[in-house]
Parts: C-alpha cells; sequence; structure tokens
C-alpha cells in the first residue's frame, strides 16, 4: 500500500497544531492553577503536562517548517525509473521547485496564487492521470493549443520538426534535440523499430503534452494523453545525489542542474 505522506503530514500538523492551542488555552491554567498553592518552579510546571502535550509541542514547530517548505518551496524526489536517460538516471535524487507554476494547496492541489507556466522543455512533476496519485516525471514538450506528431522516432510541433542532431550512433542512438529554449538529450533504441507510439494530438487548454527523453523506454502522453493543469506539482531543477540501491555507496559526482 502506496503511503499518502503529503496527507499525513497535514494531518499531523493540524493534530499537534490543535493540542499546543489547546494547552494554551485551557489545560496550561489549569495545571498553573492546581500548582498555585505549591513553590513549583515554572519549568517543572512544564513537565508535569501530560507526554501527548509535551510531544506536541516539540513535533509541531518542525512538522509546521517541513510542511510549508515541502508543499510551497522545495520537495525531494528519487527517480525510479529509465524513462528519462540520459538526462536522469535510476537512482538520482532530484529537487523539485512547487513555486515555479503556482503556489498550491498540500494534498488538494488547488492553485491559489498563479506564479508561472510550464514551458515547452521543462522537466516536470505531475500526478499520473490514471489515477492522480503517483508521481511522475517527465519533460514538457506540447503547450496548450499546439499540435505534435510523432512516427518514425521524429518529433514535430506544429508543422515544425524538432531539431535534433546524432551524438552516438550504437543499439542506443544519443541525439541532442532542441525544445524551445532548452537543449537536451535524447535516446531511442536502434533494435525498436515499432515503437508503437506514432500518432497526432492537439494539447487542449490547461494541459500538456508529457514524453520521456529516453523515447523508446517512456510510458508517456503518446499512450494515456494529457496531464491536465490540476496534477501539476513542480518543476525539477537539481539533482543533489544518485544513490541507486540501498546497499550501494552514494554518489555526489551528479550534482548539478537538470536540463
Amino acid at each position: 500500500m502506496d503511503l499518502d505522506f503529503p496527507l499525513i503530514l497535514v494531518t499531523l500538523t493540524f493534530i499537534t497544531g490543535i493540542i499546543c492551542l489547546l494547552d494554551e488555552i485551557f489545560w496550561k491554567k489549569d495545571r498553573e492553577a492546581e500548582e498555585q498553592n505549591n513553590d513549583t518552579a515554572k519549568d517543572e510546571l512544564k513537565s508535569t503536562a501530560p507526554w501527548l502535550i509535551e510531544n506536541s509541542r516539540s513535533f509541531f514547530p518542525v512538522l509546521a517548517i517541513v510542511l510549508v517548505l515541502r508543499s510551497f518551496l522545495i520537495e525531494p524526489f528519487q527517480i525510479p525509473s529509465g524513462s528519462m536517460l540520459p538526462t536522469l538516471e535510476v537512482g538520482d535524487f532530484i529537487l523539485v521547485n512547487k513555486f515555479s507554476y503556482g503556489v498550491r494547496l498540500p494534498v488538494v492541489g488547488t492553485k491559489v496564487l498563479e506564479v508561472g507556466d510550464p514551458q515547452r522543455g521543462d522537466i516536470m512533476v505531475f500526478k499520473y492521470p490514471e489515477d492522480g496519485k503517483t508521481n511522475y516525471i517527465k519533460r514538457v514538450v506540447g503547450l496548450p493549443g499546439d499540435h505534435l506528431k510523432y512516427q518514425n522516432k521524429t518529433l514535430w510541433i506544429n508543422g515544425e520538426k524538432v531539431p535534433e542532431k546524432l551524438l552516438v550512433n550504437l543499439d542506443v542512438q544519443r541525439f541532442e534535440e532542441q525544445l524551445g529554449d532548452v537543449l537536451h538529450q535524447t535516446h531511442k533504441h536502434t533494435r525498436r523499430p515499432n515503437y508503437g507510439a506514432n500518432g497526432e494530438w492537439t494539447v487542449p487548454e490547461k494541459s500538456y503534452f508529457m514524453m520521456g527523453d529516453n523515447r523508446d523506454n517512456s510510458n508517456d502522453s503518446r499512450f494515456w494523453g494529457f496531464v491536465s493543469d490540476d496534477l501539476v506539482v513542480g518543476k525539477a531543477f537539481a539533482i543533489w545525489m544518485h544513490w541507486p540501491t540501498l546497499l550501494s555507496i552514494p554518489s555526489f559526482s551528479r550534482v548539478g542542474e537538470i536540463h
């Protein structure tokens, strides 16, 4: 069973916050009244609070800070698959800017402040449209209103072929591709001549067409359609660690900005 970490974080923050508030308004005064006839020091009074109140006091500030940072500023993710090779490798730990595409409420994802919109070439984290829960990461290829065509491993946007240059020609071909202002690399597999992703699409309003850089090994918009704006999580902007397996040694050789 997948844990809904944002929901758990919001719930714990809310519960500990309510307990701290009630303690300040009611319970703390009752405890002090009970001790008023004694010579108990103020610090000792705090120690008489039940363990639930004491733990809530300790955890609430930490939970609140984590909630704000994770919900509105930066959230870490780990890359679980090779669909974004060669840009992102399995085991890359990345940072995602939650502010780039607008401020959204945690859990529900409702946008409450417009900041910016996804741009062609961005690497974006979003909720998988099929279930609305699983985090996916792909590159923004199509913007609202764009007409896209993908045939014989070639991409056209609004009738123009996307510029690319062959860098390596082996079983896995490596290309340098230009999407908008972003110059990045892609993989195509020579042993998969017919990947089954040919087609044409017109991107609806407030939606995006997403593709993996590993073009012949990516479950993306070519198969399940568009990503609506309400499913957007944020923009991936940096790799901060590479740790492919639990038994391997973490590496920082790939630390840097994501293109």
